[in-house]
């Protein structure tokens, strides 16, 4: 298998394509990628890819140049004879733009789903989508995967009584009843209000989280603005501790600083995005295990459903 597979690495996150082909025991494929004083960026693979099935390792975080990367990556794996393109966005950025909510506004996830098309990729590979239906934006397979994977069995060693799982938004409720009903314990949902993008004006938890340990799992944080209101909402209906658990840790402006003098005791999340600074409330569970899994599976042409388990309970 292993001729038959080139294992590249963008700029993005080259600590988890590291650990990726740890894993696999494939080296990473030698690529230079340069760029030009303008900002301009140029990708040449220095070893021969004509034939292989080439897994670009990319998340699209900001800044936007991440996107701008993997495209010509992409690009140029097609025009060196590539057999086929596997796009590895563990975070797939711009998900959040995945409907027109108002008139004359863009719908960015679909955007991206097409430049990936247009520059040719033939698979894509990607954790905790901000919707399910982004699916639904791309005409090739797309393997979602979902980040309770590696959570999961982090929350069951950690044995918690009384557990209560919190969606800090109506639009998480699908992936909070999911876990709820997978540990076999209550659920309570958040319903948020905004003035402003990355500003909630009120956040209401619906559901009893009295005498109970919280744990409020989400996609994204940003800022951690939504994160941290529905943390002190639950403590103030009476929780006795309140965890965090998240899979894309962007942590935008003051983000650190948020978590830090919140009621959150720890927040749970994974390298999809490299979190390279410090945080004493913050803790990463690396999904390189989990990605070398997946992408033998589709190598060897056997099923990855089981990842779907929890999701689909």
């Amino acid at each position: 298998m292993n001729k038959e597979i080139a294992l590249v690495s963008g700029r993005a996150n080259p600590e988890l394509a590291n650990q990726i082909s740890k894993e696999l025991n494939i080296p990473l494929s030698k690529v230079d990628i340069k760029q030009f004083k303008d900002g301009e960026i140029q990708v040449y693979y220095n070893e021969t890819i004509r034939g292989k099935h080439v897994f670009i390792i990319q998340p699209t975080f900001s800044p936007s140049d991440n996107i701008i990367e993997l495209l010509i990556m992409i690009d140029a794996a097609r025009r060196a004879s590539a057999a086929s393109i596997i796009s590895v966005n563990p975070y797939f950025g711009y998900a959040r733009q995945d409907r027109k909510d108002r008139p004359r506004t863009s719908i960015g996830a679909k955007l991206m789903a097409n430049l990936y098309t247009t520059a040719g990729i033939d698979r894509l590979i990607t954790l905790d989508l901000h919707q399910d239906q982004i699916q639904g934006f791309f005409e090739i397979p797309v393997d979602h995967l979902y980040s309770s994977a590696v959570f999961i069995p982090y929350l069951t060693e950690l044995n918690i009584q009384d557990l209560c799982i919190v969606s800090p938004d109506t639009g998480g409720t699908k992936r909070a009843s999911a876990y709820a009903k997978f540990l076999n314990c209550d659920l309570a949902i958040g319903y948020k209000q905004r003035e402003q993008a990355n500003e909630v004006s009120k956040l209401q938890i619906i559901g009893d989280v009295k005498d109970k340990n919280v744990v409020i799992v989400d996609d994204i944080i940003d800022t951690g603005g939504t994160l941290c209101k529905a943390a002190a909402e639950a403590k103030a209906m009476g929780a006795k501790s309140v965890i965090a658990m998240c899979p894309h840790a962007l942590l935008s402006g003051n983000g650190i600083e948020n978590i830090e003098n919140s009621v959150i005791e720890e927040l749970v999340i994974t390298d999809s995005i490299p979190f390279r600074r410090e945080c004493s409330k913050i803790k990463t569970i690396s999904i390189a295990p989990f990605l070398a899994q997946v992408i033998e599976s589709v190598m060897d042409r056997t099923s990855i459903s089981s990842h779907y388990d929890l999701n689909n309970s």
